[in-house]
């Protein structure tokens, strides 16, 4: 009994350590972002519609399980019913669930709907995945590039480098050259992958895609607001699978025209570098 008295009180502890080092993390949250796009705040909407009507559900159900405990418990002297079964509680039970669930699926099937609506976009981007990092090409700009792990991250991450990861800004979070988009213009996102199959997650767009080899899959958004938004690859897709992350920057539409212009200038300028 000691010993197993011990080992709870070890993991009684780790737990707490766990809970108190989570805490401790400022990114740390039990909830989905909500994101800066139409279709995630809609995502979201629909996510915490859901979560209170499961938590009502519970609420009910289990609020009339301990009642009924508490009320009906034998040294009140109270007898078990006779009857087989009710008629009117049947149906009941059966309604009211259908109700909830035509309640919950109307506004799914909207947004599910308007997920998949991918036509008539401002900016079409080919995304395909390799082993690891990512190639961006903008199909009406023509401009195309790779995309791969910031070099302060790829230094810290070698073991014995000498380079504290935690004095890395946004260790294995950051990129050489991210994907830029201008705000408010309709994104068509086209993913592929030319090796293993990958997957493009970024939360604050609502986005998780998978690339696989030989199949284009097809997901879209417009972003409301400007800034950087980060994300990984979400599928295990060999040995530095971790070092492949994603980087989105939101920009006003006149600077993410200067950006195409400038991406423009600089590829003029190698092709004459090259003759």
């Amino acid at each position: 009994m000691t010993v197993i008295n011990l080992m709870l009180q070890k993991s009684f502890l780790s737990l707490l350590g766990l809970i108190f080092a989570s805490a401790a993390n400022a990114d740390w949250a039990l909830n989905m972002p909500r994101g800066i796009t139409e279709l995630s705040a809609e995502t979201y909407d629909l996510h915490m519609m859901v979560f209170w009507w499961c938590v009502a559900i519970g609420v009910v159900v289990f609020g009339a399980m301990i009642i009924s405990l508490f009320m009906h418990r034998k040294s009140r002297g109270a007898k078990p019913a006779t009857f087989s079964h009710s008629t009117s509680a049947e149906v009941i039970w059966t309604i009211i669930p259908c109700i909830i669930l035509l309640v919950m699926a109307v506004p799914a099937a909207e947004t599910m709907i308007r997920l998949e609506d991918s036509r008539d976009p401002d900016v079409s981007i080919v995304i395909t995945g390799y082993q690891w990092k990512w190639h961006y090409k903008y199909q009406d700009e023509g401009v195309e590039f790779y995309s791969s792990l910031a070099l302060p991250s790829v230094k810290a991450r070698f073991k014995e480098s000498g380079v504290d990861p935690f004095s890395v800004e946004n260790y294995l979070l950051e990129v050489d050259r991210p994907l830029v988009v201008p705000k408010g213009r309709k994104v068509r996102l086209l993913m592929t992958s030319n090796d293993v199959i990958h997957s493009w997650w970024v939360p604050d767009l609502a986005i998780k895609k998978d690339a696989i080899p030989g199949i284009i899959n097809e997901v879209w958004f417009r972003a409301t607001e400007t800034g950087t938004f980060r994300g990984q690859c979400a599928e295990l897709c060999g040995k530095d699978h971790g070092y492949m992350p994603i980087v989105v920057e939101v920009v006003e539409p006149d600077a993410y025209q200067a950006w195409v212009d400038t991406r423009h200038a600089g590829g003029a300028q190698v092709a004459q570098m090259e003759n």
